[in-house]
C-alpha cells in the first residue's frame, strides 16, 4: 500500500511539474509575440554614409542613426534598425509594417503624397564626381560621357527629369551602389558618377582619394522622415522631439560629429 501511495505520488509531482512547464513556456511565448509601443524601427540604407552605415565594430551609425537614436531615448523607445537590402522595397516595406519609418537621407521631392512626411530637416545638393585627373571642368564637359547612378536613388529621377541633361551623356548606368560606381570610376568603366552631397564627401574624404567633386550643384532637394501614409500620430510624436533636439542645441551637435563631410552646412532649422 505504501509503495503505490509513493508512486502515486512521485506520478503526480512529475505531472505537475510538466503541466508547470508548459503553461510557462505557452505564456513566455505570448509575452514575447506582443508588440509594445516602445520599439522604432528605422529603415535605412546601410550603405550611404555618413547618414547610415556600419562601423568598423560592426555597429550602425551615422547622422540619421545618432537622430534616431536621441529621439528613442527622449521617448524611452527602444531604436531597432532595419537596413533595407533592396531600396526598391522600402515602401512595401513601410506600408506591411516591416518597419515604422524610413530615416535614410530620403528625398521629399517627387514624393510628397506617397509617405506621411515629417519636416525637413537637410538640405542635399547633388554633386558631381570625376576622377582627379579629368578634363571635366563642370557641367557643360559632361557631353558624350558615361554616367553611374545607383539604381532606384533619386539622382536617376533627377536626371530622367530633365531632358537636357539626360540626353548629354552617352551612356547611363545603373549600379547596385556607389562603391560599384566609384570603383568604375577610378579604372575608367564610366567618365562621371552623381551623388547626394554629404555621400560624395564621405567617399572622397574616407575611400577614394584620387577623385575630385566639382563645385556646381545639379539640383537642390530636401531630406525628410518617411512615414506610413495616415500615419500621423508617430510622425507627430517624432516631429515634436526633434523640435525639441533643435531648440536645444542637439541637432546641430551631432551634426559636427560629420563636419568633414559638409553635413552642418546642410542642416534645415525650424522657421
Amino acid at each position: 500500500m505504501a509503495k503505490k501511495l509513493i508512486f502515486f505520488l512521485i506520478l503526480s509531482l512529475t505531472l505537475i511539474l510538466m503541466i508547470s512547464g508548459v503553461s510557462a513556456g505557452f505564456f513566455d511565448f505570448l509575452q514575447s509575440s506582443e508588440n509594445t509601443d516602445n520599439d522604432l524601427t528605422v529603415g535605412f540604407n546601410s550603405a550611404f554614409p555618413p547618414f547610415g552605415y556600419e562601423d568598423a565594430d560592426g555597429n550602425y551609425t551615422g547622422f540619421d542613426i545618432e537622430l534616431a537614436e536621441e529621439v528613442c531615448r527622449r521617448n524611452n523607445w527602444t531604436l531597432k534598425t532595419q537596413p533595407i537590402i533592396d531600396w526598391n522595397t522600402k515602401q512595401m516595406e513601410l506600408e506591411s509594417g516591416e518597419i515604422d519609418c524610413i530615416w535614410s537621407e530620403f528625398t521629399i521631392n517627387g514624393r510628397e503624397d506617397d509617405y506621411t512626411w515629417s519636416e525637413p530637416y537637410f538640405n542635399n545638393s547633388k554633386k558631381i564626381i570625376v576622377r582627379s585627373d579629368s578634363d571635366i571642368k563642370n557641367i557643360d564637359d559632361l557631353k558624350d560621357k558615361v554616367l553611374e547612378v545607383q539604381q532606384g536613388s533619386s539622382v536617376l529621377k533627377t536626371i530622367n527629369n530633365n531632358t537636357t541633361l539626360n540626353n548629354t551623356f552617352k551612356e547611363i548606368k545603373e549600379v547596385d551602389g556607389y562603391d560599384t560606381a566609384l570603383m568604375d570610376l577610378q579604372s575608367g568603366v564610366c567618365d562621371v558618377v552623381i551623388a547626394d552631397s554629404g555621400l560624395a564627401y564621405y567617399l572622397e574624404v574616407e575611400k577614394y582619394h584620387d577623385t575630385k567633386i566639382l563645385d556646381e550643384n545639379l539640383s537642390y532637394e530636401n531630406y525628410g522622415i518617411g512615414f506610413k501614409k495616415g500615419d500621423t500620430e508617430l510622425r507627430d510624436k517624432v516631429q515634436e522631439t526633434l523640435d525639441e533636439m533643435y531648440k536645444d542645441g542637439t541637432v546641430d551637435k551631432i551634426a559636427q560629429n560629420y563636419k568633414e563631410y559638409k553635413i552642418p552646412e546642410g542642416v534645415i532649422h525650424p522657421n
